[in-house]
């Protein structure tokens, strides 16, 4: 029996693995924690030494956890939760400060927050942001605002719109061509559609809203991560339903297209929501103003500024 000390993960590696499973692959993880990919690809590699065994599989599509790695997979989030909820009772120890912590959605926060938050962070410098994935009822460590996906309105918060309305279908120049003309509803039906299980954001609500609703594409293809849906559609394996505004470089650069400006209007969007019993710091207003101030023109296609 091995000594169990051996195979402890530094804390830095628990993040690793967890933007690993949840991007697909060293570079992108290593994108997503602001490490490099080198040092990335060495933390799992001494992790995956000390417990002799791999923690992903290698496959064409992308990085899976095997059994290995989902047992600690399971454990990581646990730990890094408690270490984030522990970060904040600290901080809640201070005294009245410019920290804001924010629940941010991986994919909101990977595609649109932060190529955006760099114009917050020039205006208010000094605002100490700290931002976490988790959620926890436990109200000394609730975050001062979360970004959220739904219907709304949510109970007991007071909720801001942001964006996701205009949901459209997209898809890779290489598709298109395979699938070939696409100017209707019924064009796009010969293709493959790319869900997420969870996500409202389905072939059915397309359908439904261009009145087709019996309408079946000729396949379909489901990922337990909405990052992996845009991942298969970039690379050319069907369409997929997004709000624009989380794909808009890629529709800015030609890696993916609207064929047929085909979309739906979508009452699942989302939101900034605060708790309404709750009065708000400094921070929290500033950062409010800002999103307020800039909501509209978010809303409209153009350049991220």
């Amino acid at each position: 029996m091995p000594h169990t000390s051996a195979l402890f993960p530094s804390m830095t590696a628990l993040r690793v693995i967890l933007a690993i499973a949840e991007r697909g692959s060293t570079t992108a993880a290593a994108e997503s924690i602001h490490l490099s990919q080198s040092a990335v690809s060495k933390q799992l590699l001494t992790l995956e030494t000390a417990l002799a065994g791999q923690i992903f599989e290698r496959r064409p599509s992308g990085m899976v956890p095997t059994e290995l790695g989902r047992i600690y997979l399971e454990q990581a989030q646990v730990a890094v939760k408690a270490m984030e909820e522990a970060a904040f009772r600290a901080a809640l120890l201070q005294p009245e400060s410019h920290t804001l912590r924010l629940k941010v959605l991986p994919i909101l926060g990977d595609r649109w927050l932060l190529p955006r938050f760099s114009d917050f962070s020039s205006k208010h410098p000094e605002i100490d942001v700290q931002y976490t994935t988790f959620s926890t009822d436990h109200p000394s460590v609730q975050p001062d605002g979360s970004f959220r996906f739904g219907r709304g309105p949510f109970p007991g918060e007071d909720a801001m719109y942001i964006f996701g309305k205009n949901v459209r279908l997209v898809c890779s120049p290489a598709y298109l061509q395979r699938v070939g003309r696409c100017e209707n509803i019924e064009d796009a039906a010969r293709g493959v559609i790319i869900e997420h299980p969870a996500t409202p954001l389905q072939w059915s609500d397309l359908v439904d809203a261009l009145d087709v609703p019996d309408l079946k594409p000729s396949g379909v293809l489901r990922f337990d991560y909405y990052t992996l849906v845009l991942r298969a559609a970039i690379s050319g394996q069907g369409f997929a339903l997004v709000p624009w505004q989380l794909v808009e470089e890629e529709l800015r650069s030609g890696s993916l297209v609207n064929p047929g400006g085909l979309g739906y209007t979508s009452q699942v969007v989302y939101w900034f929501a605060t708790p309404s019993n709750r009065k708000p710091t400094v921070a929290l207003k500033l950062f409010l103003h800002w999103l307020e101030a800039n909501k509209a023109k978010w809303e409209t296609i153009g350049p991220v500024e």
